[in-house]
This record gives C-alpha cells, sequence and structure tokens, in this order.
C-alpha cells in the first residue's frame, strides 16, 4: 500500500507527485478564500489517473478516493480554468530539456485518429468516418518529433483531415511560433499545403509513400506520432471516447500525457528509444 493511498498501479510517487503540486492552483484554505478543500489533492489526481488509466465510470471509482462528486469536481474546475494545459505545457518543456533540446520545437508532426464512441456520447458530436469504417470522433494531434504534444482537437469522425485539421494548426502557429515545418501522411496533401503556407506562413511537408511499398512500414518522419496514438490509447478511457464534449475529450488526452511525463521525468536510468531517431537533437 502506497501511502498516498490505495497503492495502484496508476497513482502518483512521491516524486510525481513534487512535480505536479505546485503547477496546480493555490488550494482554498479559509472561508474568505473559498469553502477548505476536504480532501488531499494528490488523491483527486490518483483518481483521476485512476479514470484515465482503467477506464471506468466516475462513479465506478473505488470507495478509498474521494467521493466521485467531488474527484469529478476537481476534473472539470481544472479543464475550465486551464490548469490542465498549463501543467500539461510545463512538463513537457522539462521533458524536452531533460533530452537535451530547447523547450521550444522548430519542427512537428500532425496526424489524425478515428475511435469508436460510447453511449454518452452525443449524436450531435459523432459522426462515420467511410475511409476506416468507424462510426465516432476523430482526433488531431500535433506533436513534436519526439511525440509530445503541441494541440489537439476532437471532432465528429465524418470530418475530412485537411478540414479537421486547420485549427490544430493554427493553434501550433499561435502557442509554437517557433514551429516552422509540420510533417503529414498522404490524407493532408492538397489545400490544405497551400492554406497552411499561404494564411499561417508555415511548411506542411507530405511524407509519401515508397511508390514500391507493400504493407505497413515504419516512415522516418512519422514514427514518434503514431508512437503517440499508442501512448494515447494504451489508457483504457481513451481506447474509445466517452466524453459528452470533445474538449473532455481532449482534456483526458492531455491527462494522459502528462502520466506519460511524469513518468518519464521519474524514471531511473537512460531511456530506451525505439524507431528511428529524430534529426537534430538542439531545436526539434
Amino acid at each position: 500500500m502506497s501511502g498516498s493511498g490505495g497503492g495502484y498501479p496508476s497513482d502518483l510517487t512521491g516524486d510525481q507527485w513534487a512535480l505536479v503540486e505546485p503547477l496546480l492552483p493555490p488550494a482554498r484554505v479559509g472561508p474568505r478564500g473559498g469553502r477548505r478543500e476536504k480532501h488531499p489533492r494528490r488523491r483527486i489526481a490518483d483518481a483521476i489517473f485512476y479514470v484515465v488509466r482503467t477506464g471506468c465510470a466516475w462513479r465506478q471509482l473505488p470507495k478509498d478516493f474521494p467521493p466521485w462528486p467531488s474527484v469529478y469536481w476537481y476534473f472539470t474546475w481544472w479543464h475550465d480554468d486551464g490548469t490542465v494545459e498549463r501543467v500539461h505545457d510545463v512538463l513537457r518543456g522539462r521533458v524536452r530539456e531533460a533530452d537535451g533540446r530547447g523547450v521550444e520545437p522548430s519542427a512537428g508532426l500532425i496526424d489524425s485518429q478515428s475511435v469508436r464512441w460510447a453511449d454518452s456520447v452525443p449524436a450531435a458530436t459523432r459522426g462515420f468516418d467511410a475511409g476506416k469504417k468507424v462510426k465516432g470522433r476523430k482526433r488531431f494531434i500535433v506533436t513534436d518529433t519526439l511525440g509530445l504534444l503541441l494541440a489537439v482537437h476532437v471532432v465528429a469522425a465524418n470530418i475530412q483531415d485537411r478540414d479537421g485539421a486547420k485549427r490544430p494548426l493554427l493553434w501550433t502557429r499561435l502557442d509554437h511560433p517557433g514551429v516552422q515545418r509540420i510533417w503529414a501522411d498522404q490524407g493532408f496533401a492538397g489545400r490544405l499545403v497551400e492554406w497552411a503556407r499561404a494564411i499561417l506562413g508555415r511548411d506542411l511537408e507530405i511524407v509519401r509513400k515508397a511508390p514500391d511499398q507493400r504493407g505497413f512500414q515504419v516512415q522516418p518522419r512519422r514514427w514518434a506520432i503514431k508512437r503517440t496514438f499508442s501512448w494515447i490509447t494504451a489508457n483504457r478511457r481513451l481506447a474509445r471516447d466517452y466524453e459528452q464534449q470533445p474538449a473532455r475529450s481532449e482534456t483526458m488526452i492531455r491527462w494522459a500525457m502528462i502520466g506519460i511525463m511524469v513518468r518519464r521525468l521519474t524514471r531511473s536510468g537512460p531511456a530506451r528509444r525505439p524507431g528511428p531517431r529524430p534529426l537534430s537533437r538542439t531545436t526539434q
């Protein structure tokens, strides 16, 4: 049993909590600062990670966590006030620095993933991806060349890649102005390339398959973002889309990435890096 509670594999260790706790908003400590918080924030965070990792419903949280309405209240609060995004972005910078890179990247990758929907997803926010034969939602993500998340946008699955990519590309342009080039697969070819150049002033480079390629092969400039999707969907809450609002789906993805990054920052020994190594270590 861990000192923080139930000792679940998804619980934060002391070192991991030390990375997250200072990035959260100040706790409410008295009448004038709001009602005093009843539950330890570490157990609130552990409960959220438990939901993300196991895929259980909020109401089915084990009883040794704080009551599920309290956990969900914090999940909503930290979503609404931007806390989750701020924690995620600070940790991303630290992971990049630990890898010997600058805090801000100079290149990125974009891709999409269609996932099936659960009954909790409203009909207005889901669709059918005819290409992949998936009913549900589509996730657009932009990552750096380490596979760390720069932008995420969740839409109905019937949205074409060339249309759904515009918003995350715009967010990347605004939030990460140093990213000058983004690699994409053939599904993003065509008008989007010209739009990115004319509107964003950025190069969207299409990575095409070799003419003689048969079956699946790892593409040197694309493997990192494919690995990120594997990281994300290893969390059962993200193997499907269960959230009523697409924005909450985006927050769930950020929670999953926060868990990945704190584990990476606190592990001992050198990292094992699968797949081809990205280009330069200094900026990308």
